[in-house]
């Protein structure tokens, strides 16, 4: 036998030795964490009807799972409470071994620019005080991050017009030099909770910046909605534009993790669906309730950031007003939802607010008040209920201020007031002394109608509840 046959030979056993493999998807890898005290799925490809050995180290139980006959393959396991590191092996006949895996809580982070800007920033656009959080990551602390967007710093565009069984994207353990590329929001979240909780901590970062929310959907969630055209799902016709295409980027970044357990979402997307809000308040809703029946773990929380203040079509416009109201609207469209307000941080020019810190937080706040039940903190944002006109003022009735807001004994900017002929005029706004109800007034209108707060696309925060947390914008009247 010469030479080059046995080359040949020796590429295709070698070739066939590698298929024969167990085959996993990205998402289960060394370093990963997974959810405690609930069963988790494993899953991937082997050869063809064969029997595979699954072992975890928590409990030393070994699993058996046979492959289809395409050679896929899924089988359940019970996580225990927190803890860590195990590992995890997979044998067909050749051993593949996942090491320094956590069991603790998991969180899947999503959206467009203001979820993806890292911790580093974008280039010439900074995140406040992130510097030396970056400088002091150290990895032993049980906190890890998988993420779909960028490797090594350089970003990562994935898209498809089918749904995808995998994806690009790694776990990541909580090094300086991983730290600076993690999204910032989504970093900030799970160092607080990771802290507060002290069990492991993974978020899952798949976002990409520009994207509205229906290239998020999945055809299934979108086909109700006769007004979006899906067309281009099943023709020939390149995808020129991924973030404004319809489930392309739910087909390559989301589909290939349902089977991953998490414990809840988060969700900071809203600016580039400002042209059509109230398709947009209706899309949510699909968005959520589908995503959880893909997940197939209940009605998961689902918290997410209204978009900041910033001048788009300009500063007195209400574009983005109106899509802040339908943000709100959705907490009663959303069950087991939370909304994070950002009133006080939004820029004028900067589309990207410098303070991620702030919404991170706000955020974790959400999760440790709602879902793991810790008391004794405010984390939702006092929200318009209803309004009592008397005589020349309009009284302001709020949800979520048990305790009251502040300031008091000053007047509070960001408030007009308008009479029968809808004509606003900016208003005087106080917290009564002998009421603390917010009263609001005005010399140009002595038979008022209608209030409104912070109604624009661009407004500083005026109002607060005792816990320090913006009360959302608003409008009484729906002209």
């Amino acid at each position: 036998m010469n030479k080059k046959i046995l080359i040949i030979i020796s590429f295709i056993c070698f070739a066939f030795s590698a298929y024969s493999r167990v085959n996993l998807p990205s998402i289960l890898s060394d370093n990963m964490v997974l959810q405690q005290q609930t069963n988790v799925k494993l899953w991937g490809e082997a050869k063809a009807n064969v029997q595979i050995n699954i072992k975890t180290s928590w409990n030393q139980k070994v699993y058996t799972v046979n492959s289809d006959a395409t050679g896929k393959w899924l089988l359940p396991v019970t996580t225990p409470v927190a803890g860590g590191p195990y590992e995890i092996s997979f044998n067909d006949g050749d051993e593949l071994v996942l090491k320094n895996v956590l069991i603790g809580e998991v969180w899947f982070c999503s959206g467009q620019s203001n979820m993806e800007m890292p911790m580093k920033g974008f280039d010439r656009q900074p995140v406040e005080g992130t510097n030396e959080i970056i400088a002091k990551a150290k990895a032993r602390i049980p906190l890890r991050m998988y993420t779909t967007d960028s490797r090594d710093g350089q970003w990562v565009r994935q898209f498809s017009k089918q749904p995808q069984s995998d994806c690009k994207g790694t776990w990541l353990e909580n090094t300086s030099e991983n730290v600076a590329n993690i999204s910032a929001v989504a970093y900030i979240f799970a160092q607080y909770i990771q802290e507060i909780l002290e069990v492991p901590v993974g978020i899952i970062v798949s976002s990409w910046g520009g994207s509205k929310v229906e290239a998020w959907m999945s055809r299934e969630a979108i086909a109700p909605f006769k007004e979006i055209d899906l067309a281009i799902l099943s023709n020939d016709e390149p995808v020129k534009n991924p973030t404004a295409t319809p489930s392309v980027l739910y087909n390559a970044k989301i589909a290939p993790l349902t089977n991953f357990a998490i414990k809840g979402f988060l969700w900071y997307q809203g600016e580039s669906n400002r042209d059509n809000a109230t398709l947009y308040k209706n899309l949510m809703a699909a968005f959520v309730n589908d995503l959880r029946s893909k997940w197939q773990v209940g009605e998961f929380p689902f918290y997410y950031v209204q978009i900041a203040p910033f001048n788009y079509e300009g500063a007195n416009g209400t574009s983005a007003a109106r899509l802040m109201e339908v943000q709100m609207q959705n907490l009663q469209d959303i069950p087991n939802s939370g909304m994070v307000t950002t009133l006080d941080i939004g820029n004028p020019v900067f589309i990207h607010p410098v303070d991620k810190i702030t919404v991170g937080k706000r955020l974790a706040l959400w999760a440790l008040g709602q879902t793991y039940n810790r008391k004794g903190f405010g984390y939702k944002p006092a929200i318009y209920k209803s309004m009592e006109i008397a005589g020349e003022k309009i009284y302001i009735n709020f949800d979520n201020s048990p305790r009251g807001l502040y300031p008091m004994w000053t007047q509070i900017k960001g408030f007009e007031i308008a009479g029968e002929d809808r004509v606003f005029y900016p208003a005087k706004a106080e917290i009564e002394t002998k009421s603390c109800r917010l009263a609001v007034s005005s010399e140009k209108v002595t038979s008022p109608v209608a209030v409104r707060y912070a109604y624009r696309n661009y407004a500083e925060a005026g109002v607060f509840g005792v816990d320090g947390i913006p009360v959302a914008p608003f409008r009484t009247d729906d002209w």
